[in-house]
């Protein structure tokens, strides 16, 4: 088994809510509540989920882009949570980020080479001189030229921008890359071209990925183990085919019914969830999900699941699996 790179455990971030002539705190938005899990050396962990589900908050509260309320981040065999100054910015070298929107992650008024240069200036690595060099490089290795280094952000298409994002995330020989939703902006004929080229630099690379989506055939494309999460927490945790195959919670079946299929002869049940997504501010006692699970019980209504392996390293947080 993989030595793990990253474990997650008992993650929370809450958001605090202010009211009134003195802005007293009157409640707190739940955005990641009690969130464990680990991702393996040179794997790619899938994490998916509707919008507003916490996923982006995790994946940067992991990277302390946003500070978490509690929990551990255990990278590389060090806390993060506990690091700051000095050791916590030697320690980012190792943990990169692709951002979700390719023109709004990009600084407009620096051409590529200064945009790709600043974390190797930021980290005081190399010359004048190599770092052109190294920008260079990284450009070929995404699959555009060493002369668009001269070049400004509104000159290239969406998928050209996440290309170049990709490469800045790589200037600094990361161990982990947390991709943040990073082809939901692009058209359809480029998500693939982007997606295979992560997973060829995955190979070249060494590289362990955080792969955060909402579009759960892109997960299953590119993912080696998949979480699903709904209101803050993970509700079933499982092996990519593993997951697609036998989904065991109600909310993860929901989501794969609505999954396109290219066969069209294919017969599938629909599943349609009634009600909307509670309020992160107000959750559902017991099971988050009960407002809107066709298969509720009183136990469900009252007692939140647990979290549990229920064979094979395939989690889920669902009574029904609680025999």
């Amino acid at each position: 088994m993989a030595e793990d790179l990253l474990i997650v455990k008992n993650l929370k971030k809450y958001y605090p809510i202010t009211g009134g002539v003195f802005g007293k705190e009157v409640g707190v938005v739940k955005a990641v509540d009690d969130v464990s899990f680990t991702v393996k050396r040179g794997e790619t962990f899938g994490l998916v989920g509707e919008s507003g589900c916490g996923k982006s908050t995790t994946g940067r509260s992991l990277l302390r882009l946003i500070e978490p309320t509690s929990g551990e981040v255990v990278f590389d065999g060090t806390d993060i949570i506990g690091l700051q100054g000095e050791a916590l910015r030697k320690m980012r070298r190792n943990m990169q980020i692709v951002f979700q929107d390719p023109f709004a992650s990009l600084n407009p008024r620096h051409n590529i080479e200064k945009i790709l240069e600043e974390p190797l200036r930021v980290h005081g690595i190399g010359s004048p001189a190599e770092r052109k060099e190294r920008v260079r490089e990284l450009l070929e290795v995404v699959g555009l030229s060493s002369y668009h280094a001269t070049r400004y952000p509104h000159q290239f298409s969406g998928g050209q921008r996440q290309r170049i994002g990709i490469a800045r995330a790589l200037m600094l020989n990361p161990k982990l890359i947390v991709a943040d939703e990073p082809v939901s902006a692009l058209d359809v004929s480029i998500q693939s071209q982007v997606l295979n080229l992560m997973q060829d630099l995955q190979r070249d690379l060494g590289l362990t990925y955080l792969f955060i989506a909402h579009d759960l055939s892109v997960v299953r494309h590119i993912s080696d183990r998949v979480g699903v999460m709904y209101l803050g927490r993970l509700v079933e945790l499982s092996r990519s085919e593993e997951l697609y195959r036998q989904p065991l919670h109600p909310y993860t079946r929901a989501l794969l019914s609505a999954v396109p299929s290219p066969d069209p002869d294919a017969v599938r049940e629909r599943i349609i969830l009634q009600g909307d997504v509670p309020s992160p501010s107000n959750p559902p006692t017991g099971c988050t999900f009960h407002t809107r699970c066709p298969h509720v019980t009183d136990e469900c209504r009252q007692v939140r699941p647990d979290f549990r392996d229920v064979g094979g390293g395939h989690f889920v947080a669902c009574h029904l699996y609680n025999a």
